[in-house]
Parts: C-alpha cells; structure tokens; sequence
C-alpha cells in the first residue's frame, strides 16, 4: 500500500515571500536607470528573491537536472517515430554521457541524473527508482495507465526524488524526460485539464508523418474520453490517462514545492505534470518556471493555463532537458545582480 499522505504535502506548500520580492524590486530599481531596465533578467532575480526567501538572492551553484525516464504502452499503437521499446536505448545515451543534453548540462555546469520510473525490460539497474512501481504504463486508449495504488506510488516516488535532491544540497531543480509515447500521455492530460479536444492539443512530437498524426489523434481522444468522467481526483486522472513519468513528476513538483526549492520546468511532459499538481495545490505554481517554448501545441496550452512565460523560445521538442539546460544561465546572471552590481547612487557620476 502507498503511504503517500496528499493532503499533509499540500499543507506544507507555503506563498513564496513577498517581502523579500519587494525589497528585491526596490534594490534593483537602484541598480539602473530607466526603471525596470532590465526588463525579464530583473523580474528573475525578483522572483529568485521570493522563492529563497531573501532581498538579495543567493547565487545558483547546485543546479540538478532530474530526467525521469519510463515506458508507454501507448507506443505500441505507433504514435511515435521511435521504435515503441527505445526508451531504455534513448535514456542510456543520456546515462554514458553523449546525448545532446550532457553537452547543454556540461556547459551550463549541471550534473544529469536519469531515474528509471517503469521499463519493460526487467532491471536490476542501480538507476531503478522504486520497485513498488512495478511496470509501465498501460495503453490509455484502451485500459487504465495505472491503478490508483500505483498511481499514488509513482507520486510517492517523485516526492522522494525531491527530497534526495534538495538533502544533497540542490538550490534548483530542472524536470525532464524521455520516454517513447509520453507526449502522447501528457497532451491527454493538458486536453482534459486545458478543456481542449485531441486535435487542438497533438504536435509532431518525435518528428511524425500525417498517418502517425491522425493515429495519435485518435488515441488521444479515446484517453480523453475514458479520463474525463475523474478528472475531479487528480491520482486518478494519472491512473486512467496519465503515466508513471507524468505522476512522479506530478509529486517532484508538489515536493519541491514543499521544501520552498524551486523548479525549472523543460518541455510538454513536464508542463502537462505541472498542470496536474497545480491542480492539487494552486499556490506550488508560484515555485515553477518554464525555460523555453517548443512550439508544441499541448505544450503552449500548458503554458498558458498555468501562466507562465517562457525564459526561451527555440522551437526545441527534445524533451530530455536541452531547453532547460539553454536558459540556466540566465537564472544564474538574475541570482548574481542584486549581489555584484552597484547601485546607481554609487556610481562615479
């Protein structure tokens, strides 16, 4: 059985400081003529100022990319243009280190860490999270993800994760995935909780054909349809359309959140994750930030829903981190302004 206790995390998710954020905007207003000059870069460094706590931020230097990696068996349906079981293979080129976002992570001076959620293969990997989540998700179109108990294990999970993060030191967390067939889990999810239909919320994803596109449409609508009679029971709605990614994500965010530790969300799975545990706790959202924009249509209704502006606008669908691990340094020039640079009034005039 779950111990998981939703409602006592929920208690714990405080505002973040509004003082600390005015005292912050009063500091940087005399940092630079005109005010507000440092359009976006300054409002980061308010925000830093909030979620830590204090006027003057401390600087970012145990940023951790936390990439959640697991199977879906929606991929079997051909709703990808990877091969259904390539998550494993996708995940342990991030692992050996030659994946584009160990070359983002390196230059941004970020340690990776990949947690294996549910995979078909059996494993013994040390990069096995939890043995109480015991496969992969289910096909959604046809049978639930998950049950409800293993729904509540993977948010569990992923409160876990946060706290062996934020125990070890981390002052920032970044949310990524990889996993064959999660966009099409995450875009049921934002279409249920964006009250849009599957044709609004499906993008191209992996880099599928139109067959491949009218195919994931249609699987989407079938999960949407099964999902919408509980989408009142956010576990729920992960149990019947969700995936063992999307749930512990779901608890990642809420847990940091209740650790005043904020996150850095990457792409759609991340956003469609967040969508569910602002659901839970509406005030978590004000602990989040979205690093870049894919263009990904379910991704954009995401956004929107929850109200965040994005640091970045690439067009990157990669959902491993690489977009993410693009806009940390801005997040650390924010932290380091209120510190270093000198006020206007001690400026040699």
């Amino acid at each position: 059985m779950s111990d998981l206790d939703l409602d006592a995390l929920v208690e714990r998710i405080e505002l973040i400081d509004d003082v600390a954020r005015e005292q912050a905007r009063e500091a940087l207003d005399r940092l630079v003529l005109p005010t507000g000059g440092l359009g976006r870069l300054g409002e980061l460094a308010v925000w830093l100022a909030g979620v830590q706590g204090r006027p003057q931020p401390r600087p970012l230097e145990a940023v951790r990319l936390v990439v959640l990696q697991a199977d879906h068996g929606i991929a079997q349906t051909g709703v990808s243009a990877w091969p259904w079981d390539a998550t494993a293979e996708l995940a342990a080129r991030i692992v050996a280190g030659g994946a584009p976002v160990n070359v983002a992570a390196r230059l941004a001076d970020v340690p990776v860490r990949v947690h294996e959620v549910a995979l078909y293969r059996d494993n013994e990997d040390p990069l096995s999270l939890d043995p109480r989540v015991p496969r992969p998700s289910g096909r959604i179109d046809v049978e639930d993800a998950m049950s409800v108990e293993e729904a509540a294990t993977a948010i569990g999970a992923g409160v876990a994760i946060a706290d062996e993060a934020i125990d070890a030191g981390a002052d920032l967390l970044v949310l990524a995935d990889v996993g064959v067939g999660s966009t099409t889990a995450a875009a049921a999810i934002v279409g249920l909780l964006t009250g849009n239909d599957a044709s609004r919320v499906i993008g191209r994803g992996s880099g599928i054909d139109d067959a491949t596109w009218m195919r994931k449409c249609a699987r989407i609508r079938d999960a949407m349809r099964r999902a919408r009679p509980v989408m009142g029971d956010q576990v729920e709605l992960l149990a019947k359309a969700g995936g063992t990614d999307l749930a512990a994500g779901t608890g990642l965010l809420l847990g940091a959140a209740a650790r005043r530790t904020p996150v850095l969300l990457d792409g759609v799975v991340s956003s469609a994750a967040a969508l569910v545990a602002q659901r839970v706790a509406f005030r978590s959202v004000d602990w989040w930030l979205a690093a870049h924009r894919s263009g990904d249509p379910a991704h954009e209704l995401a956004l929107d829903r929850l109200s965040l502006e994005p640091l970045l606008d690439l067009g990157i669908h990669v959902g491993e981190g690489v977009g993410a691990m693009a806009a940390v340094p801005l997040l650390r020039t924010a932290s380091a302004l209120l510190a270093e640079a000198a006020p206007w009034e001690s400026t040699p005039g």
